[in-house]
């Protein structure tokens, strides 16, 4: 929840901690601990969330032509615990970690993506990363289906599916084997939205989270400027 420079960061083999707020592993569970300033109206956040993966990956790809971005899930299935004192809050529910790199900034060699991950019948994770990159020769397209067993399948995708734009006006589709809807807007920016969708893929009807990212509009001078009013920088 706030930017911190490498004076507030430490990591060892056991723990990362990112000034107040840390994470350890506990033999098989991600332990978090939460101790932030909530933004855009101060508020404290303060708690513990427990990730719970179903089954631990290393795999890992890139994500441009140039291979200077990598992604790769940690974990695409787990179950999530979160215990927050500051609100008084707690549930339970599905959860997903990865983990993205790189060796210059995204928007250097990215356009626009569209993600997401959808929940199968089976217990496995699939994965569509869609991004277009700066030049056309930069598009990339991921559809990765992560088994029970530690299998990394990839598929055959869909064709894209245009979704209405959000309330910024931000373009948005998913690859799908039939209609998609919108089931529930979970966050609406300027360049960043993430929602809940109804759509269809490998045969079935699935729920899944999907994410897009503009990224003219990240770099642009009014949102840079909005950014440490959501997400303060210290150090």
């Amino acid at each position: 929840m706030t930017e911190r420079g490498a004076s507030h960061c430490h990591r060892d083999a056991q723990q990362f901690t990112i000034g107040p707020s840390s994470l350890r592993w506990d033999g098989d569970t991600l332990v978090i601990d939460i101790d932030e300033v909530g933004m855009p109206l101060p508020h404290r956040v303060r708690g513990q969330v427990r990730v719970h993966p179903k089954q631990l990956f290393t795999f890992s790809t890139a994500i441009d032509a140039q291979g200077l971005h990598r992604w790769g899930p940690l974990a695409p299935s787990a179950r999530v615990e979160v215990k927050l004192t500051h609100p008084a809050q707690s549930w339970k529910g599905q959860a997903y970690l990865d983990s993205n790199e790189g060796d210059e900034p995204i928007d250097r060699s990215c356009k626009e993506w569209d993600w997401s991950r959808s929940p199968m019948k089976d217990g496995s994770t699939a994965v569509m990363y869609d991004i277009q990159g700066q030049k056309a020769e930069g598009d990339q397209l991921l559809a990765l289906r992560f088994t029970p067993q530690g299998e990394v399948l990839p598929f055959v995708a869909p064709e894209r599916q245009t979704l209405p734009s959000t309330l910024w006006r931000l373009s948005r589709r998913m690859r799908s084997d039939g209609g998609v809807r919108v089931a529930e807007q979970l966050e609406d920016t300027p360049f960043y939205q993430r929602a809940l969708l109804q759509s269809h893929l490998l045969g079935e009807q699935v729920q899944s989270f999907h994410e897009s990212i503009t990224m003219s509009r990240l770099v642009s001078p009014v949102v840079q400027a909005m950014l440490p009013f959501r997400m303060p920088r210290k150090g």
